[in-house]
């Protein structure tokens, strides 16, 4: 109830800021995957809202993550104006290929890449992390025109464009 309704402002909001802006053929928004594109809420109840290592990737393996629909209105919209679309995730790069299928599976069809940790740079906390990923993209001739997470560690930081922060109960990264 209170989390949809929450939801469907924060999208509406979105869409609203973005009709002003322009998308040429470079322009892109970077998405996160957990509990941004992907709801992992069933993984959480499983846990008893703590975290347990194997279920977790139990979990991810089985590519049981379903959509979050008003994030998917989100990417479609992004889509139809012509934006690209970039998953940029923290989990690392052993989860590369069970997160690319659970996307595709769960409705993301259409994106230019997925970016997980490599091995050096799993001791790079999150916002450093995707900071530095959001520099390489620009580098390589991307605009990013705006960003979509759960957590503020997704959106902060250099070359974020817009910032469509997207509520989660259950978890907040530092």
């Amino acid at each position: 109830g209170k989390y949809n309704e929450e939801m469907n402002e924060v999208i509406k909001d979105a869409k609203e800021k973005f009709d002003k802006v322009k998308v040429n053929k470079n322009s892109v928004v970077i998405f996160d995957v957990d509990e941004t594109a992907l709801n992992n809420y069933g993984l959480a109840l499983m846990m008893d809202f703590g975290y347990v290592y194997d279920l977790n990737k139990k979990w991810n393996e089985e590519l049981k993550a379903p959509a979050i629909p008003q994030v998917q209105d989100l990417y479609n919209y992004f889509l139809h104006r012509g934006a690209k679309i970039i998953f940029l995730t923290g989990r690392n790069y052993t989860e590369y290929e069970v997160t690319y299928k659970n996307l595709l599976q769960a409705g993301y069809t259409k994106f230019d890449t997925l970016i997980t940790q490599r091995e050096d740079e799993l001791n790079l906390k999150s916002q450093e992390f995707k900071s530095k990923k959001r520099t390489e993209l620009t580098k390589q001739g991307y605009d990013i025109i705006g960003t979509v997470g759960d957590q503020w560690t997704d959106l902060t930081g250099p070359y974020s464009g817009i910032q469509i922060k997207i509520p989660n109960y259950l978890y907040e990264i530092k």
